[in-house]
C-alpha cells in the first residue's frame, strides 16, 4: 500500500525533471551561481550574510515604524465621537436602512 502512494506522487516516467522555480533557473545554473558567489565572497560570505540581514531587519523596522506613524495620524484626525452621538448614529443608519429595505419592496 504504501508504495502506490508513494509511485501516484512521482511524475510519469519520461517526463522532464522540474525545473527549480526561482526565477527559472535549473539545478546546473544555481550550482554555478553559487560557485560564482562563493569565488567572489570567498571568507566574506557570513559578513555580507550578516550584513543582508541587518538591513532586512532595519528594513522591516522602518516599514513597521512608517505604518505606526500613519495609524497614528489617522487615529489623531478622526473625530472621536461620544456614546451618545455614536447611539445617534447608529440609530440614523439603521433608520435610513430600513427606509431603503421598504422602497425596494414595493
Amino acid at each position: 500500500m504504501p508504495t502506490d502512494l508513494l509511485a501516484s506522487a512521482l511524475p510519469p516516467a519520461g517526463t522532464p525533471a522540474p525545473v527549480l522555480a526561482m526565477f527559472g533557473l535549473g539545478t546546473t545554473e544555481l550550482v554555478i551561481v553559487a560557485v560564482i558567489g562563493l569565488l567572489l565572497f570567498g571568507s566574506r560570505l557570513p559578513s555580507v550574510g550578516r550584513n543582508i540581514g541587518k538591513s532586512i531587519t532595519e528594513f522591516k523596522k522602518g516599514m513597521k515604524d512608517a505604518s505606526d506613524e500613519i495609524s497614528r495620524e489617522d487615529s489623531a484626525q478622526r473625530p472621536q465621537l461620544s456614546q451618545d452621538q455614536m447611539e445617534r448614529a447608529t440609530e440614523e443608519a439603521v433608520r435610513r436602512l430600513k427606509a431603503e429595505q421598504a422602497a425596494q419592496q414595493k
